[in-house]
Order: structure tokens, then sequence, then C-alpha cells
């Protein structure tokens, strides 16, 4: 049986005989974008095997032909042609001040000089623009051939800053001065392709690149990272004996570019390397903690956020100065495309979660940005869970009760829409929704809006709300109708109204009553 390459970054090394491990092939991709241009960006979510592809191209480029024997491009690819490859890559390092992201920047620049074997000085610290196009110069002339330029990470000296505004513009300016040095130096270069996370505006950070192609949401290039579900099954079916198939692409399938969904690499590599065990495995290898901030300084009713439409300029407008919740949701991998809708002169995307353990993971990070806890949260969520589970609404009254009293006090005072009836609603919706419940916020119904409900194997819990309010919440329900839409269902319905005090920060006020036939 093969190795599953888990982590591996390195083109030759998956491929070497003595290794033996598992490859998904992505040449025909490398081919097509060699064939058809020479400029390319692409933005894909952390741990999706940008850095492999990046590491796949420099080998075709260096001529590299017996590591492809077998691959789509080994008998339609020119091996003759050999192109020197600078390689630049910002996925590790400190870029908290504008020195310590020179310091990198001169490390990534001297590291070619050395590996390109280049008679030349090492790089001064400052005019990082000049010495990049200078390094590329020496290159073209030493080689007397056109260079490849390999850029992994691009945005990393950004994000690390994204909630410190100020050194995110620096870090910006920085870069976007270093980048140019692409553009001054289009004679000397053969192919250029840059990736990240992140889809910056064009304007503000590749300014004058006026030919890069962005293939980030282009069909044709929809699978050029990630494994199909026909990778799964071809690639690795000696692993996948007796799996149930259709609960793996529920759990990790769904991230949509506009071509075949996709699954996340690394998630399915340790799914099969941890004997086909389904856990939240892409959450666990990274919480980004820069995302949680940012959710904390907006004030969003959360619930929204997973049936959202969002413009075209939207997603190509982001920058350090317009951070758009949806837009970083999307380049980080927590919502993916659902389907392009055509509007007059350009498109709205609508939104949705690729699938469940982005589910799970999603609503974990709302919950963590709505509230810090001073207990640990697993136990909470046991309390609630077994409550649902066993219909025991006393329980999850106390529950319920428990946790809005573990909030502390100063989350509700930052908060600004800690008075609404959405802040109580995101907590407990992002809460019960981490939980793996199926959760439907704003319920439509043909006589308004539930406010929630959960669905479980067994039973319909319908829920509504109010805040401040004397009248108590169930009545709502029962005058509205609101269980007539799952009255053929089959399953015990229950009513559910809580009211909750903006002074106390708590439940005043929990009713209960199971639907009788």
């Amino acid at each position: 049986m093969k190795k599953l390459p888990i982590g591996i970054q390195t083109f030759s090394k998956i491929r070497d005989i003595d290794d033996n491990y598992y490859y998904v092939d992505k040449t025909a991709d490398a081919l097509r974008l060699i064939e058809q241009g020479s400029y390319y960006f692409l933005s894909r979510p952390r741990r999706f095997g940008k850095s492999l592809f990046l590491d796949t191209l420099a080998e075709i480029f260096l001529g590299h032909r017996d590591l492809f024997k077998g691959l789509h491009i080994y008998d339609r690819y020119d091996w003759s042609k050999k192109y020197p490859v600078i390689r630049i890559s910002f996925g590790t390092g400190d870029f908290k001040s504008s020195k310590s992201i020179a310091r990198n920047i001169k490390y990534a620049l001297d590291s070619n000089i050395k590996n390109l074997r280049l008679n030349m000085p090492s790089f001064d610290i400052e005019e990082i623009d000049v010495n990049f196009r200078r390094l590329i110069e020496n290159v073209y002339e030493k080689n007397n051939q056109k260079v490849v330029i390999l850029i992994d990470e691009y945005d990393k000296p950004i994000l690390d800053n994204i909630t410190n505004k100020e050194m995110a513009l620096a870090a910006r300016d920085i870069l976007r001065s270093f980048y140019s040095a692409i553009k001054d130096s289009d004679r000397y270069i053969k192919f250029v392709f840059i990736t990240g996370v992140s889809k910056f505006s064009k304007m503000n950070l590749f300014s004058g690149l006026n030919n890069l192609e962005d293939i980030t949401v282009k069909s044709d290039f929809a699978t050029i990272t990630g494994y199909t579900h026909g990778d799964l099954q071809e690639i690795f079916s000696e692993r996948l004996e007796g799996v149930d198939l259709e609960l793996v692409r529920k759990w990790y399938n769904g991230y949509n570019y506009f071509g075949e969904p996709i699954y996340n690499p690394f998630d399915i590599l340790l799914f099969l390397s941890n004997s086909c065990k389904f856990s939240n495995y892409w959450w666990k290898t990274g919480n980004p903690s820069f995302l949680i901030e940012i959710l904390r300084q907006k004030d969003y009713f959360f619930p929204d956020l997973e049936e959202a439409v969002v413009s075209e300029e939207t997603l190509d407008a982001f920058d350090v100065e317009k951070i758009d919740i949806l837009a970083l949701l999307w380049q980080t991998g927590y919502l993916t495309f659902d389907k392009k809708i055509k509007m007059i002169d350009d498109y709205q995307y609508k939104m949705r979660v690729p699938n469940l353990e982005i589910q799970k993971s999603l609503n974990s990070l709302f919950f963590d940005a709505l509230v810090e806890l001073k207990v640990p949260k697993s136990r909470k969520l046991m309390e609630v869970y077994q409550s649902i589970i066993n219909s025991d609404f006393e329980a999850l009254k106390e529950a319920l009760k428990s946790l809005f009293a573990a909030i502390p006090y100063s989350n509700y005072t930052k908060n600004r829409i800690a008075h609404y009836e959405g802040f109580y609603s995101s907590v407990i919706y992002a809460f019960i929704l981490s939980i793996g419940f199926d959760v439907i916020s704003e319920d439509i119904t043909s006589r308004g809006r539930i406010d929630m409900t959960i669905k479980t194997l067994d039973s319909v819990i319908i829920l509504e709300f109010k805040v401040d309010s004397d009248e108590p919440a169930i009545y709502q329900i029962k005058e509205k109708g609101y269980f007539s839409k799952y009255l053929k269902e089959g399953k015990e319905i229950h009513m559910v109204g809580i009211n909750f005090s903006s002074s106390d920060k708590n439940i005043t006020n929990f009713e209960h009553e199971k639907l009788e036939e």
C-alpha cells in the first residue's frame, strides 16, 4: 500500500519510486497554463495544495522529465526547453514589523542567489524592488534564457497583521513595491505564477501588473488544487473499502469554483491516515485567530452569513482598508459559491457552507467571536446536546441559562448588538450548529418567519426569541401557527419561547409545549 503524502510539498519526493507516495495528477492543468499564457494568480484556502502545485511547475520548467513518467504531461511537453526558476515563499517567518518583512525578503532573494549559483553579492536590505529586478536580470544573463517566477503565500505578511491596520498597510506597501519589479522586468520573464489565501485588490497590490490573469474562479481550473470525488475513488480506493463514500462527501466535499466540487486534500489525507474516522481535521490544523478578532470587530447577525449574496466587485476589491467579512470567509475556506446569478451588467454570487466539517467549524468560530466563556466550552456543548437529544426542555432551559451566565459582562458591553434579539439568537444558533444539529435560522413559512428551527431524527423544535418584551415568546408560535409547516413530517413538534433581558443579560422566561396530535 502506498504512503500518504501528508504535509509534503516537494514534487520530487512524492514521485520518488523508493518513497512510493500517492499522487493525484495535476499536470494537465499545468500544461494548459504554460500553453495558454504567462502571468497567473490563484487564490485558495490554506492547505489546499498550492505549494505542491508550484513545485510541480518548477520541476516542469527545469526539464526534469523523469519525474513525470506516467503523468499527463510526460509525452505532451517539449522537455528540451529548460528555464531558470526563481522561487519566493512567505510561508514562514516573522512579519510583525517593516524591518522583519524586509529581512525575510532579503533572505528569499539571497537564497535564490545561492540556489541559482549566481556570481553576485548578498543584497542590501534596502531597495527591495531594485534588488528583485537585479536578481531577475542576473538570472536571465547567466542562463541566456527567460526566467520563471513562482511566488507562494504572497499575502502572508499582510494577513499576519490584518488586525493591526497600520502595520497591515505598511506590509502592503512593502509588497507592492516588491511585486512592481515583475512589471518592470517583463522582457526577461517567461512565466509567473502567484498564489496565496486572499484575493487582494489588484489596484492596491499589483498596481501596473495588468497582464496578471486571475484564475481563482475560472471553471477551466476549478480543480487545479484539491481532490475530486473521482480522484478519491480512483487513487485511494484500497484505503476506502467499506467506507460510506456519500458520508465522506457530506463531511468533506463541496468547495466550488464553478467546476466539479473538490475536497481539501489535507483533510482527506488525515481522514485516511486516521482509519477513516470522521473529525474536523482541517480546523484542528490551525484555527485562524485573526478571523475571530475581525468577527468581534463587526456587528453581524451571523446566521445571515451562511445564505449571503455577494457581488463580484466585493470579491475583487478586498483590501486592508475594506475588509468585507463575506469575502474574507470565502477566501479562508469557510464559505464557498453556491451559484452565480446574472444581473444586468455583472454577477452576484450566492454563498453557502461547503460541507459538514466546515459547518461545525464555522459556527464554533462564530461562537468564539461572540463570547468568551469563563468555563470550558465542551462542558456546555454536552449539556445542550444531551437536553436536545432527550427532549428534556427543563434541562435545556438550565443549560442555556448557564451558558449565558458564563459569558463575561465585558463581552456584552463591547458588543454593540448585545441588546438586540439578533445577538442572543446568534449565540444559540452558532452554539447548537457547532454541535452538529440541523438548524434553520429565519425559517420561512407561509405564515411568517420562525426565528429558529432545530431538526433531529425524531423531532422538530420551533424556537421564538424576544428581548425586553412582556409578551411570552411562545405566544407568537401558537398565534402564527408556525408548526403547520412540519405537521406532515411525522415527528414530534416542540414549541419553545425564550424571553431575554438586556439588563440581566440572560433568559427571563422559558416556556415549552409539545404539540399534541
